[in-house]
């Protein structure tokens, strides 16, 4: 079988279960997104791997992981989700050590957090996107289902639960000044679904 490298497009609130988040990957050579539903702490530790800026003042547990592992010598080459059954997504590790190749199994948002952190290339085998991927047409009018699926991919680059209009507009009547001063207290506090929403403010304000 053939093997289909994915990008990550980003991470959405799941519109289909509450308190669950949407990661969203993309074939590199291809149009077909993979949404696969993740919880809570995965999605905010992907989301952290992904924004540089954003550092945590202590290691999240899958930045121990990786310290562990580049003290005993161990890297991660790539992650390749491997099954889908009864819509869950397995995934394998693999990991190398000394040259000797070890494959882990791990759940698919833990293999992702850590091939961001190990800068490693992510798989998936051509059968499960021809099952599970979802092509998005470029002309939205094209399908009635079309709006559905961006509700699910809406605000890709963000992660944590849509905030309330009031909410947002507290963010607008600040400063630059003010909002980077929000952003570093945000993340001292490790409130990092509030950072993102924070540095989203400030990404509009400086484009």
């Amino acid at each position: 079988m053939s093997l289909v490298k994915l990008t990550i497009k980003g991470i959405s609130y799941s519109q289909t279960q509450n308190g669950a988040y949407a990661l969203i990957l993309n074939e590199v050579d291809g149009e077909r997104k993979l949404p696969i539903v993740i919880g809570a702490f995965e999605a905010q530790s992907i989301a952290i791997a992904l924004e540089k800026e954003i550092k945590p003042p202590r290691p999240l547990t899958h930045d121990l992981f990786k310290n562990f592992a580049e003290r005993f010598d161990i890297i991660v080459k790539q992650v390749i989700i491997h099954k889908l059954v009864d819509g869950v997504f397995y995934s394998s590790i693999i990991c190398e050590r000394d040259k000797i190749e070890e494959i882990i199994d791990a759940r698919t948002s833990d293999a992702i957090a850590l091939a961001l952190r190990f800068s490693a290339p992510i798989f998936t085998y051509k059968n499960i996107l021809d099952k599970a991927g979802i092509f998005l047409k470029t002309n939205p009018q094209e399908s009635e289902n079309q709006d559905t699926i961006e509700d699910v991919l809406s605000n890709p680059e963000t992660f944590g639960m849509e905030e309330s209009n009031e909410a947002s507009d507290t963010y607008t009547k600040l400063s630059l000044s003010e909002l980077h001063e929000q952003l570093e207290t945000a993340v001292q506090n490790e409130d990092y679904e509030k950072a993102a929403k924070i540095r989203d403010e400030i990404s509009k304000r400086e484009s």
